[in-house]
Order: C-alpha cells, then sequence, then structure tokens
C-alpha cells in the first residue's frame, strides 16, 4: 500500500500552514482512493479478459460438439444399415420391412427421450424455490392446482 511513513508525511497543512493531522489525513484517502481505483481497473480488466477467454472456449466447444453429432449421426445411421442389412440377410423380413422396423424401433426410443426430457424439464423453473418465495399464499394456490 503507499500509505507514508511518518518521515515522508508533509510538515505543514494545507490550509494554515502549521504543522496538522488533516493533510497527512487528507493525503493518506488520496493515495489509498488512487490505489482503489487502480485496483478496482484491474479486476475489471481481469473480469474482461477472463469473459473472453470463456466466450472463445465456449465457441470452439459448441463447434466440437456440432462435429461430434454430425459423426455420430454418420455412425447411427451406419449401425441401422448394418442392423437392417442383418434383418434381410438373415430372411426374417424382406428390405422394405426391415428399414421400417428400424426406422419404427428409432422412433420409439425418440418418444421415450422426448418424455424423459418433458418430465425433467419442470425442474429447470426451480418449482421449490419459487414456491418459497411466494409464501404461505402461493404454496396453497400451487397445492390446489396440483
Amino acid at each position: 500500500m503507499a500509505i507514508r511513513t511518518p518521515e515522508e508525511k508533509p510538515v505543514h497543512s494545507v490550509t494554515s500552514g502549521k504543522p496538522g493531522i488533516h493533510a497527512d489525513l487528507l493525503e493518506d484517502v488520496r493515495l489509498l482512493w488512487q490505489e482503489l481505483r487502480g485496483l478496482t481497473h484491474d479486476h475489471i480488466k481481469l473480469a474482461a479478459l477472463e469473459t473472453k477467454r470463456a466466450g472463445k472456449s465456449l465457441v470452439s466447444m459448441v463447434v466440437a460438439g456440432v462435429v461430434m453429432a454430425v459423426l455420430l449421426i454418420g455412425v447411427w445411421i451406419g449401425l441401422m444399415a448394418a442392423a437392417a442389412l442383418a434383418l434381410i440377410e438373415s430372411n426374417m423380413v424382406g428390405g422394405t420391412e426391415a428399414v421400417l422396423l428400424i426406422t419404427g424401433a428409432n422412433l420409439v426410443v425418440a418418444l421415450l427421450l422426448f418424455w424423459f426430457i418433458r418430465s425433467r424439464s419442470r425442474y429447470l423453473l426451480f418449482p421449490e424455490t419459487v414456491r418459497s418465495l411466494r409464501g404461505k399464499e402461493g404454496s396453497h394456490e400451487d397445492r390446489q392446482k396440483q
């Protein structure tokens, strides 16, 4: 910190020319204010730099995720085609039936995942927190809705 030692402090007051504590105190407050401004500036600059780095990281992660999703879709299509060919080669079903069977199985899995996501989505609204903030009247109304 830049607070001065007693040897460094001015001898005379700014207003009266006599030795005084007011000049020392004002100078210390001024130095402290300058340091506080500098420290605040440094913290804001650090936060801005970290926000910029976090934004770049997020963009690269999203791009990598999209590329990975495209690759996984290709893998899934390949697996489903192999399953359809296996059904056809085993003479269990014809070509059209095998494709329809694989498509139907994928649709069932997609519907199950949709149901799972929808059942979990109500927790995104922080229901217990909202209920506690509403108080007793709000929780009574919520219980009547259920």
